[in-house]
């Protein structure tokens, strides 16, 4: 069957792209059979399972693929980005920086803490990775990953090094984590338009002016109370994002879909308004507002930075582009076992969210070049 034996090509490429990495011929051949487990319908995606699928006796190697063999996961992750740029790499993409929880037991496992997990929807004992992924019209996948270590932990040396984390790390906010993920992405070359993420990241001035600096467009959701500065009848007025969209005229708003959900469209009323001041530089900097359908008292607001000829639609769509990776890491935990890992180190979490965001790029590759070719992609069972 030809879809399978490209299936199988596709693999043998990414296990080619990062052999190299690895100086040894068992890690090599073995960190094959661990991108195979991953991608294989196995209903846990740990040690053991990894090791039956790919018919070793006991986890032991799998395990010391992730806490013992010399590898650099963060050149591996380098290796990620360049074949996702390959593959889908778009001048018009949106770079959109997220996080996500993964809940664990314990209090060993490095950055685990009681903090709020979006996965779980309240406070939970957790991990917390922040993401940095890649939205072109190929398809969706991730690009970086970075460990979100609590003050608790970096403030606790000790603590720190019986976890695997250097001296050299030290505490980062979630933005500045963002911040430089998208360093790294932009000094290598990556072609993208548009940056967006939710309210941790738009409301920090920091991350919107490194934004500005490298010139990437934004649309950045903000809480109500976000200060924003307009203009008034006596000059520049600053006020709450809520009672600067209160003002908007009724007619301003327009219909618009700006992604699609899994029951259909997500269609919403959307506005617009300037900000002052105009960046002088052919852009206009805008707070952006989305409103229900059904509730019109439910109000969302963003802050966008684009070229002044830029559409309302396209903002909402950019706006919009946070859902799907909200469902990409949906499908990378359920896919992939992104979140399926039992190790405790923070090389070693690097190690595995590395090796589980090449196997979703892989998915995500594999089923873009399928449609081209107008069939449907072999399955992960083959």
């Amino acid at each position: 069957m030809a879809e399978v034996s490209e299936w199988a090509a596709g693999l043998e490429e990414v296990h080619a792209l990062i052999a190299p990495r690895f100086a040894r011929s068992e890690p090599r051949a073995r960190v094959a059979g661990y991108l195979r487990g991953l991608l294989a319908p196995l209903e846990r995606k740990n040690g053991w399972t990894l090791a039956e699928d790919a018919g070793e006796a006991n986890p032991d190697g799998m395990q010391r693929l992730l806490t013992g063999t010399d590898w650099d996961a963060h050149r591996v992750r380098d290796d990620l980005r360049g074949y996702v740029i390959g593959h889908l790499g778009d001048p018009g993409a949106v770079l959109v920086v997220d996080e996500t929880g993964f809940l664990k037991k314990g209090t060993r496992s490095a950055g685990v803490a009681r903090q709020y997990s979006g996965t779980a929807g309240r406070i939970e004992n957790c991990q917390v990775g922040v993401f940095l992924g890649y939205a072109a019209p190929g398809g969706r996948t991730f690009l970086d990953r970075e460990l979100y270590l609590p003050k608790a932990w970096t403030e606790d040396r000790p603590r720190c090094r019986d976890a695997g984390i250097g001296e050299e790390v030290e505490f980062a906010t979630k933005p500045e984590l963002a911040i430089a993920m998208l360093t790294r992405t932009l000094d290598a070359g990556v072609p993208a338009r548009w940056l967006t993420g939710d309210e941790v990241y738009g409301q920090h001035p920091g991350l919107r002016a490194f934004a500005a600096q490298r010139g990437l467009s934004y649309v950045l959701a903000v809480p109500s109370n976000q200060w924003v500065w307009t203009a008034g009848v006596k000059g520049p007025v600053q006020a709450h994002a809520k009672t600067v969209a209160a003002a908007i005229s009724p007619q301003a708003f327009k219909r618009i879909s700006a992604a699609p959900g899994a029951k259909g469209p997500r269609v919403h009323h959307w506005a617009r308004t300037a900000l002052h001041p105009d960046p002088g530089d052919g852009n206009t900097c805008w707070l952006l507002v989305r409103r229900s359908l059904t509730d019109p008292s439910d109000y969302a607001y963003y802050l966008a930075r684009a070229a002044g000829s830029t559409s309302l639609t396209e903002l909402a769509r950019v706006a919009g582009t946070r859902w799907a990776i909200e469902e990409t890491f949906q499908t990378a935990k359920g896919e992939v076992g992104l979140d399926h890992y039992q190790v405790r180190h923070y090389e070693s979490w690097y190690r595995h969210i590395t090796l589980a965001m090449l196997a979703h790029a892989f998915l995500t590759i594999t089923r873009a070049t399928a449609a081209k070719k107008g069939h449907r992609p072999a399955s992960t069972t083959s």
